[in-house]
């Protein structure tokens, strides 16, 4: 018989996860890096579900994006995260949804579905790797957008290489910092669009990001005049 997978239960993690938040506010925050604040906070929707769409440089970036609202999100991570030393005990504290990047996740789809599907929002780096500028996305991201209907909103983690560290000279220089850009979502015939579709639409999302990236960080889609938003709907 074929089992159906449990039900996303937010409540149940929320002591656990203020606990965790402490430890990022007091411990992380304190000693391992600078954390210079956040932009745009109000563009992120005050309840329901979302999509945080985030570039992806250093280790810390998903913990920027998280210790900068006020509603607890979950990351999307690779497996390899779990395995770290040490760091890898908190993404599984946390329940951040595991993904395999070298295969068509189904599983890590269905959970961030099953998040979504509760009101809650999700972390999501579309590269599905660091990298100091941006690689072309991979299609997850407007699939879940499109198969939710939830917002994606682009954000971008600025200053963020080199932490965590404990080397003073860095944490001297600049601080870590995030910034949420105008919500969108995504626009799409009826049924599922096929791989061109989801290509095109990850795209004019990844623009979107890019724009709010200094030159250097823009890699696959700096030349800006090329973006489009045929399949975006801001809202």
């Amino acid at each position: 018989m074929k089992t159906r997978s449990k039900p996303y239960d937010h409540q149940s993690l929320e002591r656990r996860r203020r606990v965790l938040r402490w430890m990022i506010d007091e411990i992380a925050f304190r000693w391992l890096m600078r954390y210079g604040g956040a932009e745009g906070v109000q563009n992120v929707p005050k309840s329901g579900s979302a999509i945080l769409m985030i570039n992806h440089v250093a280790f810390v970036d998903p913990i920027v994006a998280m210790a900068s609202l006020p509603r607890n999100i979950v990351p999307m991570a690779k497996v390899e995260a779990f395995k770290y030393p040490v760091w890898g005990i908190f993404p599984r504290l946390w329940q951040v949804i595991p993904v395999h990047r070298d295969e068509v996740d189904r599983a890590a789809i269905r959970m961030a579905l099953n998040v979504l599907q509760a009101g809650e929002i999700i972390l999501v780096a579309p590269e599905g790797t660091r990298s100091p500028a941006l690689q072309q996305g991979r299609e997850g991201v407007a699939y879940l957008g499109m198969k939710s209907g939830a917002p994606v909103v682009p954000t971008a983690i600025l200053d963020s290489e080199g932490f965590p560290t404990l080397s003073p000279r860095r944490m001297r220089g600049p601080a870590a910092r995030a910034q949420f850009g105008r919500p969108f979502r995504f626009v799409a015939p009826e049924g599922n669009p096929d791989r061109s579709l989801l290509r095109r639409m990850t795209d004019e999302a990844l623009y979107q990001l890019a724009a709010m990236l200094p030159p250097e960080r823009r890699g696959a889609y700096a030349d800006l005049s090329n973006a489009t938003t045929d399949t975006l709907e801001f809202v």
